[in-house]
């Protein structure tokens, strides 16, 4: 395929639009920033595109909870084009903000536990809003955005980020399935306490896909860490011009030229 088409959706207290276009543009594709009203107004719009990405911010002030008011406008309006979207072999990103509203929509980890409820995310454990960097360990072979085999380094920025599962079952079914994209990680590549775990997410968890591996949803912020200078210790750093984001992107884009 030449072109790359992505869209980036946009909604009020979205604030991250901007970054992850400019991300998308870096990787090869065209991208436009469009409010979600004209997606629910013109719905074959979708069919333009090749890559949806939700992105960070606090969509509608985060009412009610995180995500939930623009999780619903899905739902209830965009829901059935969504699904063909992923049933066409296209890919979806929900970063943050996104990927709390990818979880609350049931698009992630989708039917595995038979329904949303079964997964969801909440309030940090330390009661506060979470701003640090964090070291992420890939945890499947099947999502297409991940390099399996590559640790990485991405700044977090949230106050309701911690995964939980209903039970014990649920959670080895997310294990099971290869549903866990992300654990958090130590520099040496173990888990631990906070704030290596920032939330104390169950399992660790950073981020999941589905079962096609062309969903993924992460609480990092892969947009904000695009070039090496934007890394905290950027000076020690020996090569390289790409932040440890870019691989999210560049494997989104890569994956649309190789297989449409």
């Amino acid at each position: 395929m030449g072109q790359v088409n992505a869209i980036v959706l946009r909604a009020a207290g979205i604030n991250c639009d901007l970054e992850t276009q400019y991300a998308l543009e870096l990787a090869g594709a065209q991208c436009q920033r469009v409010h979600i009203n004209r997606v629910i107004a013109n719905k074959q719009m979708l069919d333009n595109f090749q890559i949806l990405v939700i992105p960070g911010g606090f969509s509608y002030g985060d009412d009610v909870a995180a995500g939930k008011i623009l999780a619903n406008q899905i739902i209830h309006h965009l829901m059935e084009s969504l699904q063909k979207f992923i049933n066409d072999g296209k890919l979806v990103l929900g970063i943050c903000n996104g990927f709390q509203v990818l979880v609350k929509t049931g698009i992630l980890p989708g039917n595995v536990a038979g329904r949303q409820e079964n997964v969801t995310i909440t309030n940090n454990d330390s009661g506060k809003f979470e701003d640090r960097w964090v070291y992420l360990a890939p945890q499947t072979k099947r999502c297409v955005f991940i390099d399996s085999d590559r640790q990485i380094y991405l700044p977090i920025a949230h106050g309701e980020g911690k995964v939980v599962t209903k039970d014990q079952a649920t959670l080895e079914l997310l294990r099971s399935g290869s549903f866990i994209a992300f654990k958090y990680v130590d520099k040496d590549g173990k888990e631990g306490p906070y704030p290596i775990n920032p939330n104390n997410s169950v399992d660790s968890i950073a981020g999941l896909t589905d079962s096609t591996g062309r969903v993924l949803g992460l609480m990092p912020h892969p947009e904000r860490h695009i070039r090496i200078t934007q890394h905290p210790h950027w000076c020690r750093l020996k090569s390289g011009i790409d932040g440890d984001g870019m691989t999210i992107f560049n494997n989104a884009v890569k994956y649309i030229k190789e297989n449409f």
